[in-house]
């Protein structure tokens, strides 16, 4: 009896310490970030206005939090509304204006799209037909791991998602797999995951925030508006590349031995769950049949002027309906209302960027000589656009952050360069999405991270590699096909 209460005796201890020093740490983290801050507010030039200042300040506390989080997501996105509507860095309507976006309700949407289709077995049996036919090499498991979340691109418009939805089903292999997969297969198939889920983003318009942001920030600042069609195929041929480099440099950086390599049992377990699914459903025929719709009219809106919102609140509505549906309204929304308060306070960042008079003081400041001569060439524009936004990216970490950040900037540059808003933004926002190098640059880095079992240390030389082999991607799709399309 003795060994239960003393090990009960040392957890009441012990939890008391871990979290005084978990909260320590938080409360040092939140006074950095106010000192931060002010620092900024007080080091910039004297020229630039209160309201300029203040907007730059609230810009440079948002990454510190949203890089570190001392607080959850949410909460540091209505202190930056707070910050603005009691300083008034702009009025009260364009501090409330991000919430009136359509793209809110499109990552409202979307959520719950998500949230239905994981009421039924789809995603589990699309990821156990891909790996009871190919799971059993590693190269077939890598290639499964990569290819599931670009289907789910489609009708899981969010990122974090589908990562949220591949871990599992990559853990459980590894786990199956047993001692070979304490090695180089775990890094391998855990960035798959990671990786994976960053490429997916790129060809669907609505499957990245950064995407939906940059399409809301042209069509807010220049009156330019991007269709759903009209964005993948921009980046359909970036997307497809990228897929087959992904899996040659995850191998090449991960070699395996030759015992490693093949685990046939695995492929045998993912064939009998895939057994014990049985036929298609009602409920999966019936979510295919919505999804199918919300898909169709995405890739249709030049033909009907829909926003990407409205057949993705129409797909929400269908999946809740009674006899045509197969999921519960209340189920739908328990959404994640961080990401709802986070899309809109970026988008009210970005408005107010821009109304404070902040993004014009910032362009004016690198509207250097060079810097406008090389956006003028609209080759040299996308490689020096690359170069500036990976380079950025890595200190402003977080992708909405750094889009409604750099997106203003370079469209007040592109103007005075006489350069096309939408080569430069879009090669911006494409940057800043594939993130690899560090775990806080993209969220499927974050929370393949957040498993415990791989290390920053392991994101670093693929990562480099990566983002080099997907900049001269986007290079040399710009010189053929943005240049075939007009776009160069």
């Amino acid at each position: 009896m003795a060994f239960p209460n003393t090990r009960v005796k040392v957890n009441v201890v012990a939890k008391p310490k871990q979290r005084s020093s978990l909260e320590v740490k938080k409360i040092i983290l939140l006074l950095l970030g106010i000192a931060l801050m002010a620092g900024v507010y007080f080091i910039l030039p004297a020229n630039y206005t209160g309201s300029a200042r203040m907007m730059l300040s609230c810009l440079v506390l948002s990454v510190f939090y949203w890089t570190f989080e001392p607080i959850p997501i949410g909460l540091t996105a209505v202190i930056l509304l707070i910050i603005m509507l009691v300083f008034g860095v702009v009025t009260t309507d364009v501090v409330y204006s991000g919430f009136a976006s359509p793209a809110v309700f499109l990552i409202i949407g979307g959520m719950m799209l998500a949230k239905g289709v994981n009421d039924t077995t789809l995603t589990k049996r699309i990821a156990y037909i891909f790996l009871s036919k190919w799971g059993g090499t590693a190269k077939g498991l890598l290639a499964s791991i990569l290819m599931i979340p670009q289907i789910q691109s489609f009708f899981i418009p969010a990122a974090a998602v589908r990562a949220q939805l591949m871990l599992p089903i990559a853990t459980m292999s590894l786990d199956t797999i047993g001692e070979k997969a304490k090695g180089n297969l775990r890094k391998m198939i855990l960035l798959g995951v990671a990786f994976g889920g960053t490429v997916s983003g790129t060809a669907v318009m609505t499957a990245a925030i950064g995407n939906i942001l940059t399409v809301e920030l042209l069509k807010e600042f220049v009156g330019i508006k991007i269709t759903y069609i009209q964005w993948f195929t921009y980046t359909f041929p970036i997307w497809l590349i990228m897929i087959p480099i992904l899996w040659i440099t995850l191998l090449k950086s991960f070699p395996l031995t030759e015992e490693e390599k093949h685990f046939p049992h695995v492929q045998q377990e993912l064939e009998n769950k895939l057994e014990e699914l049985g036929r298609l459903n009602v409920e999966e025929k019936k979510c295919l049949a919505i999804l199918f719709i919300i898909v169709a009219l995405w890739f249709t809106e030049p033909l009907h002027g829909l926003h990407p919102s409205v057949p993705a609140l129409i797909g929400v509505v269908l999946m809740a309906l009674p006899g045509i549906g197969f999921t519960s309204w209340g189920n739908l929304v328990k959404i994640n209302f961080d990401t709802v308060l986070l899309m809109g306070v970026t988008l009210s960042l970005g408005y107010a960027f821009n109304k404070s008079g902040a993004a014009k003081l910032i362009g004016d400041s690198l509207s250097s000589e060079w810097i406008l001569y090389f956006l003028h060439s609209p080759v040299v524009a996308v490689i020096t656009i690359l170069v500036i936004t990976h380079i950025l990216h890595l200190a402003v970490a977080n992708v909405s952050t750094a889009v409604v950040t750099l997106v203003p900037i370079f469209i007040g540059l592109s103007t005075k360069a006489g350069a096309d808003p939408v080569l430069i933004c879009l090669t911006a926002s494409i940057a800043c999405l594939h993130g690899y190098i560090l775990v806080v640059e993209a969220t499927p880095n974050i929370i393949v991270y957040s498993s415990g079992r791989i290390q920053q240390k392991e994101f670093l030389m693929p990562g480099l590699w990566l983002t080099g082999l997907m900049s001269v991607v986007v290079i040399v799709i710009a010189v053929t096909w943005w240049n075939w399309l007009g776009l160069l």
